[in-house]
């Protein structure tokens, strides 16, 4: 992690364990928090339900609406996020916040020996409009309505806050990569959605997704298998 004069994903993390009292918090009350680190945090922290292993039915959807929101305002050169009113009015319960602050601490534990300030020119304005554009494709994906597949895009958004935050170039090239490659299995995946609609409908397609999601979790262990 750094070790400059700039606070670090870390310690920014851990102002939102500040958070203690036991109620809904609202993005307004977040984004008085997040400091210079602005669309950083928020990338992190509204990827996070589909990106790390954490219940969150429900809000991958609307938080890739508001994902895209705020590539569109990289894109445009923005220093700090803008939420609509009522976006700002949104709230997270305060359970489900604590969670996503721990898992968010949990994994960047184990990565943060990894990531340190390197060829920050990738994280200049031409590169971070280069990111912008990396996000806003990624958000739309996360907003298609296909069941299962959140996972890939919202990891890369996160990678691409935790580098934005870190000012760590290598990652955003790590993060480009994983963005092209989450483009190809999703083109793959519509192709074979298309195929498989046109050939069995909704029904098997809802089928074929779950006996897969089913079998994965089988493999790492999440569920016991049906016997």
């Amino acid at each position: 992690m750094s070790h400059d004069h700039r606070t670090s994903l870390s310690e920014a993390l851990c102002r939102f364990r500040d958070f203690k009292e036991k109620r809904n918090y609202t993005f307004e009350e977040i984004l008085q928090v997040v400091d210079e680190k602005g669309f950083a945090i928020l990338l992190i922290l509204l990827s996070l339900p589909g990106a790390l292993p954490m219940p969150a039915t429900g809000y991958s959807t609307p938080f890739g609406i508001v994902i895209l929101s705020l590539g569109v305002q990289m894109l445009r050169g923005k220093a700090m996020p803008w939420l609509p009113d009522k976006v700002k009015k949104m709230t997270l319960p305060h359970g489900f916040f604590q969670k996503m602050i721990s898992a968010a601490t949990k994994f960047l534990g184990v990565i943060e020996h990894l990531i340190r300030p390197r060829m920050r020119w990738v994280t200049q304005p031409i590169g971070r409009r280069a990111l912008a554009i990396l996000v806003i494709i990624m958000a739309a994906l996360m907003c298609l309505p296909i069941p299962g597949t959140n996972t890939f895009p919202a990891f890369v958004i996160f990678l691409v806050g935790v580098c934005l935050s870190e000012e760590d170039g290598l990652l955003a090239f790590f993060a480009l990569a994983a963005g092209l490659l989450a483009i190809c299995v999703y083109a793959a995946a519509i192709f074979f959605c298309v195929k498989f609609f046109q050939e069995y409908g909704w029904d098997g397609i809802h089928e074929f997704l779950s006996m897969i999601k089913g079998y994965v979790k089988g493999l790492l262990g999440l569920e016991p298998s049906a016997e």
